[in-house]
């Protein structure tokens, strides 16, 4: 084992414990937003606040994670979800957990959350050796998977016998944890590439190279494109699930059927932690996306816990693989030393269209397909009688309609030449070498800058 894998795995392991107490947190949050308002718009309010900061900022974030040491960026990340945490814990004892006060807090744990991804992920590029990206993304995604396996039948735990207030102190041990390993560890510096010194000198100018570079690359470009177009898709589930459960089980069984689903999340994230994916990565994101959208037809056809819980099981177990698939053909394709301002584009365009799903989300389900499905509805005799009509089965026909449409969407996607072929046209940037000779490397900031220690420090 190198030097570099070895940093990465006690990176990994923090990470790990962080992602448990977000998911947690989230849980929880979502769980007494909805008891407390009834309301699918506001619950989307809410998880909406955390998110467009992270839309409009990480861009930037990207650029200043290149010029930064990873690993601090990593630490402002982490430290600066956890004073946001602390604030949470100051309204829940003060009794002032109001959607006025929440929000801002939220919107300012998601700010600091931008730096997280592009340093994480451009920081395992250089630690992980080449032939083995499909298996670091395979960790990586079972440490959310574990995550959201846990979190949910914990947090339904938590909240009966210890309150919200007992899910925040384990939160906040969790990211107490994961700085203490990023304190403990060291990066390497990534050799400056001719792509790196293009646009160098001006924040505004080294973001805009990192879109300028997806856009001479157009089987980049395409993969972002059908990322988002997923996302639009699949950004609905968070919100529309919880009326779908809640409509013919209570809250205990929500936490069951979502801690079998992250269960399928863990199991395909071992999957491809050993096996690392196929050779055409291209296909395992395909398979994976076709895998889960049946997955939701299933899930919305009828009122039942056994149905939806296999369901949940069998589409999330395919998460990991096309999650893993598509992040070892950016680190593959992108140079190491821009990969932070790229990925930050990426993510940016990938996740903006999160933010619609939300907004749409409430609306959809309260104002049209709920009433279309209510037992006097416009569709009560036609699609009621196949997958039932009542409370929650408004939200189970739209999920079958985003099923669908992800279908569609793949099948798109396949038959476009640019992104089907894409490995084989768009050449590698990575050297066989690159990570035995990182190892090695001292670990100093990226070349383009230095981080300045900031008062206030901070997820695959």
């Amino acid at each position: 084992m190198t030097k570099g894998t070895r940093t990465f795995l006690i990176v990994w392991l923090g990470q790990l414990v962080s992602l448990v107490g977000t998911s947690l947190t989230g849980f929880a949050l979502a769980i007494v937003v909805f008891q407390e308002t009834g309301s699918v718009t506001q619950l989307a309010v809410v998880l909406l606040a955390s998110q467009l900061p992270q839309i409009l900022f990480t861009p930037f974030a990207g650029t200043l994670v290149d010029r930064w040491d990873r690993r601090w960026a990593m630490i402002l990340a982490d430290g600066g979800a956890g004073l946001a945490t602390f604030g949470i814990i100051g309204l829940v004892l003060s009794d002032n957990l109001e959607l006025g006060y929440l929000l801002p807090l939220l919107a300012l744990q998601g700010l600091f959350q931008t730096f997280q991804f592009p340093a994480y992920t451009a920081a395992t590029t250089l630690l992980v050796p080449k032939e083995q990206y499909g298996r670091a993304a395979g960790l990586v995604q079972l440490a959310d998977a574990v995550g959201q396996m846990i979190a949910p039948a914990l947090a339904g735990i938590l909240l009966v016998w210890g309150g919200f207030e007992a899910v925040l102190a384990i939160d906040v041990a969790t990211f107490i944890f994961a700085v203490g390993t990023l304190l403990v560890v060291r990066f390497p510096r990534p050799e400056r590439s001719e792509a790196g010194s293009m646009d160098s000198g001006s924040i505004w100018r080294e973001t805009r190279q990192g879109w300028r570079y997806l856009t001479e690359r157009h089987g980049l470009l395409a993969l972002l494109i059908y990322f988002a177009v997923l996302n639009l898709i699949f950004g609905f589930i968070g919100v529309i699930v919880f009326p779908l459960v809640l409509g013919f089980a209570d809250e205990q069984v929500m936490g069951f059927v979502f801690s079998v689903g992250a269960t399928g999340m863990v199991i395909g994230s071992l999957v491809m932690s050993v096996w690392g994916g196929p050779q055409r990565k291209i296909h395992g994101l395909y398979g994976s996306v076709l895998v889960l959208a049946i997955g939701l037809i299933l899930i919305g056809l009828r009122p039942s816990v056994v149905l939806v819980t296999m369901a949940a099981f069998i589409g999330f177990a395919s998460v990991p693989i096309g999650n893993g698939s598509s992040q070892a053909i950016w680190q593959r394709k992108v140079e190491p030393d821009i990969q932070g301002r790229v990925f930050a584009i990426r993510r940016t365009i990938g996740s903006a269209a999160m933010p619609v799903a939300l907004l749409l989300a409430g609306p959809l389900v309260d104002g049209v397909f709920e009433p279309l499905m209510a037992e006097d509805g416009a569709l009560a005799n036609s699609v009621g009688s196949v997958i039932g009509t009542g409370a929650g089965r408004g939200a189970a026909l739209l999920l079958i309609f985003l099923g669908v449409l992800a279908i569609g969407a793949t099948v798109v996607a396949y038959f476009y030449p640019p992104l089907r072929d894409l490995e084989r046209d768009v050449p590698d940037a990575v050297p066989e070498t690159l990570s035995a000779d990182a190892a090695s490397s001292p670990a100093t900031a990226t070349s383009g800058g230095s981080m300045a220690i900031l008062p206030v420090s901070e997820e695959a």
